[in-house]
């Protein structure tokens, strides 16, 4: 085993990707410089402090913790060149502008390390001819690295070699891109805009092309592109207006400049609704009107016809609706090619053109099925790739389908499919199997990578037709009902998955962690609590499940509430004390019960994606599952002496305004997460790093903590913090109700009306919080609130 570790990352070109690569890299601990053209007023520094001042105000937040920008070092090309010499990864971000990229490549060229990977983030120019001018040696540690943005969100990264790039160094970067920055690697072949903005790009202009054929508006498109398809819930005009108009047109001209011998040519002109909103200066988001402008409070589209704005928010048909509902893909794809509806028609269109042109350019633009697949889904924000949507809806049927409509003329060129849609293997077979996807250029199945970072993944990304394991039933199961599954891997791992909606904790989750501490005791290293969608965005846990508790309120009103909560607070408790290490695989939300759920834990790992928070005031409630408890007991740990109540502030804080995390970093700021807790970058590789931990934790001898009492501020924090949220209420900054609650987690984080300073059982708290909770349960405001946020999903202000 030889190890590649980048100890710096030089990135050139503070732009918007080039600031926010270098911010991904501070969220990953990976020291970064950060260059730029020296100012010419002011400090020399200024372009590139600007740039990081700006990130603090980006939404979606490219940093982890806003405060972690001042990690990232700032250089220019004038006087920080000699700092290139100790990075060993230097990401070029500048303009796309070939002469521009050549001239700086002149500029750093010399002070490049002997063994640092050179690599440039161009979103579609050649790599081979961004290479032009380079020694051997040089050439051959330099790739294309193509990140999506925004680059801490999207999981793409693209990895364009030139014919000279040295295997070993495409292996090392696509080692440190898939685990330190947990990034989905694809590796793409040096055609213009490579695959996903290709193949993306192309969806797109095909799109308006259809849409304009038969004559839908702007919205009526997005709405049937969008989310229904199981794509983004932009569409395609709202996502063009949030992409930029300008940076469309840009990776449109690479297309016209560069691929004048394709079949599709024709499809690559610049639409002239595009082009005169580009003329115009309507660029999109940026610019405040695109596709779409925002009037007030109004939405307005654009009416192509007149070029005027005009009342949007139109959506698909009820027909259209039921078809894309249909669950087989199969009777759904049959229904729209029958169907009369334009709507239904166009769609058709826009997938037919799609299968088409991946079908035509597979061999030129990438290695196999699969890459096309992935990088559609990672970098375009698909649930199911274009090649997997052709083969789940019948391989053969689907090609005659789109054969037929090439021959009567329907389709966007009249270049036929290749001979290898209809021939052996893939007529029989369709292009993924369990051996691998197909290559055109090999004409076999080609096996996924099998570099060694890739043992860190237990369920890698799957395709349709791949027969991988489904996390939902691999393994050994122990247990299984409705609400979770207890299963293992033969690794002494003892893995609870729940089930549920959401994930929420009623008594089937309940009782299901009581069976796994009673399981796991009997012999096995550790419990991992990880959710079989981990990867796929899904919660760790969205809290108590309040409907399932519903009946019985309903039938014993609040007091029947108490034996619930006291069950779950004993569980959580079991949890902490366990002897067995219990490790928290959070990813996702991880709200209310799901917060105190993973508080428990011997230890938590974390995605970086993870949101976590106690947000039961929204409800009117207070945590009752042992957040408030957990806050009192590590303020008193961590004050070591000093005065309590500057420790309780955040943990009060957080609690009586409801704030998530909007990541695993910052959650670590509130407390939520402990220093030695583990962040992960890649979501696949959360339970291999839950597994790990817990199996070390047993090997070293863990033993669960001594119950310790707790010293708590008493009636002097609840006065302090009480005289804090007089002055709100009295401000008009918070409603009286907002009050109550802030003062009911006031006394019980204080420790109620007794001396500061004294002692208490963590079981005192846990009254508390249960007494608060039945107490609150019975006022109409907080039944208000629960029944406004059952109803609608929203919180009700009262």
């Amino acid at each position: 085993m030889t190890n590649f570790i980048v100890k710096k990352v030089a990135v050139l070109g503070a732009g918007v990707m080039g600031a926010q690569i270098a911010a991904h890299c501070v969220n990953a601990k990976v020291p970064v410089v950060l260059f730029d053209l020296p100012a010419k007023d002011g400090n020399k520094n200024g372009i590139v402090l600007k740039a990081i001042e700006n990130l603090k105000k980006l939404s979606p937040a490219p940093l982890g913790n806003k405060d972690d920008a001042a990690l990232i070092e700032v250089a220019n090309y004038e006087d920080n060149l000699d700092v290139l010499a100790g990075c060993d990864l230097i990401i070029e971000a500048i303009a796309e502008r070939m002469d521009w990229k050549h001239d700086l490549y002149k500029k750093v060229a010399p002070h490049i390390g002997a063994n640092a990977i050179f690599a440039s983030n161009t979103s579609g120019l050649s790599i081979e001819k961004l290479a032009e001018g380079f020694d051997a040696e040089l050439k051959s540690r330099f790739c294309g690295v193509h990140f999506f943005n925004p680059p801490r969100y999207m999981h793409l990264v693209e990895l364009i070699p030139t014919a000279a790039t040295k295997p070993e160094i495409l292996d090392q970067l696509e080692t440190f891109l898939t685990s330190t920055l947990g990034k989905g690697v694809v590796r793409a072949k040096d055609t213009p805009n490579f695959i996903a903005n290709r193949v993306g790009i192309f969806g797109m202009l095909a799109t308006i092309h259809e849409a304009e054929k038969f004559g839908l508006s702007v919205d009526v498109v997005d709405d049937l592109t969008g989310a229904k398809l199981g794509r983004a819930k932009s569409g395609t005009f709202r996502t063009a207006d949030v992409v930029g108009l300008d940076t469309m047109g840009h990776v449109i001209k690479t297309m016209q400049d560069n691929l004048k011998d394709d079949p599709f040519f024709g499809v690559y002109k610049t639409p002239d609704v595009l082009a005169k909103l580009i003329e115009k200066g309507a660029l999109g988001q940026k610019t405040g009107a695109g596709f779409y402008k925002k009037v007030g409070k109004d939405i307005l589209r654009l009416d192509t016809a007149t070029g005027e704005y005009v009342p949007g928010g139109a959506k698909a048909a009820d027909i259209v609706a039921r078809i894309l509902k249909e669950k087989d893909p199969v009777k759904k794809f049959k229904a729209m090619r029958e169907s009369t509806n334009p709507q239904a028609q166009f769609l058709w269109a826009i997938f037919r053109d799609a299968f088409h042109y991946i079908a035509f350019h597979l061999d030129s633009i990438a290695d196999n099925a699969r890459d096309v697949d992935f990088a559609m889904r990672w970098g375009f924000g698909w649930s199911v790739g274009p090649f997997e949507t052709w083969q789940a809806a019948g391989w053969n049927t689907i090609a005659q389908w789109v054969k037929e409509d090439i021959e009567a003329g329907k389709a966007l060129t009249d270049a036929p499919l290749p001979a290898w849609v209809f021939s052996a293997p893939v007529a029989e077979k369709g292009v993924h199997t369990p051996e691998g996807s197909y290559s055109v250029t090999k004409n076999a199945y080609v096996p996924r990578s099998d570099l060694p970072v890739y043992k860190r993944q237990q369920f890698r990304a799957p395709v349709v037709g791949s027969g991988r394991d489904d996390p939902k039933t691999a393994g050994t199961t122990v247990f299984e009902d409705d609400s979770v599954r207890l299963w293992h891997s033969g690794d002494e791992v003892l893995v609870i998955s729940l089930k549920t909606k959401m994930h929420v904790i009623g008594d089937g989750v309940i009782k299901g962690i009581q069976r796994a501490l009673a399981e796991a005791e009997k012999g096995y290293k550790g419990i991992v609590i990880w959710n079989a969608d981990a990867a796929d965005g899904g919660p760790f846990s969205a809290g108590a499940d309040l409907q399932s508790a519903l009946p019985a309120f309903m039938a014993g009103g609040a007091k029947a509430m108490d034996p619930i909560v006291k069950e779950l607070q004993d569980t959580f408790m079991a949890m902490k004390y366990s002897n067995i290490p219990v490790v928290a695989a959070v990813a996702g939300l991880a709200l209310g019960g799901g917060c105190e759920m993973a508080l428990h834990a011997s230890k938590r790992v974390a995605s970086i994606e993870s949101y976590i928070g106690l947000v039961e005031v929204g409800v009117g409630l207070v945590p009752a599952g042992g957040g408030l408890k957990e806050a009192a007991v590590r303020a008193a740990n961590e004050s070591k002496g000093n005065d309590i109540l500057q420790f309780l502030k955040t943990g009060f804080t957080n609690a009586a305004t409801a704030q998530v995390s909007k990541s695993a970093l910052e959650a670590k700021a509130m407390g939520y997460l402990k220093d030695d807790d583990v962040i992960v970058f890649n979501p696949y590789e959360l339970l291999h790093v839950a597994k790990v931990t817990a199996r070390s934790m047993f090997d070293a001898g863990y033993r669960a903590p001594l119950r310790r009492p707790v010293t708590v501020t008493g009636r002097y924090g609840w006065g302090t913090i009480r005289g804090q949220l007089v002055n709100m209420r009295d401000g008009g900054f918070i409603s009286a109700y907002d009050y109550h609650l802030g003062d009911t987690i006031a006394e019980i984080v204080s420790g109620g009306d007794i001396d500061q300073g004294s002692v208490v059982s963590e079981q005192w708290l846990l009254d508390m919080e249960r007494r608060a909770f039945v107490s609150l349960l019975n006022n109409p405001k907080t039944q208000e609130r629960i029944m406004g946020m059952m109803q609608n999903g929203k919180p009700v202000r009262n």
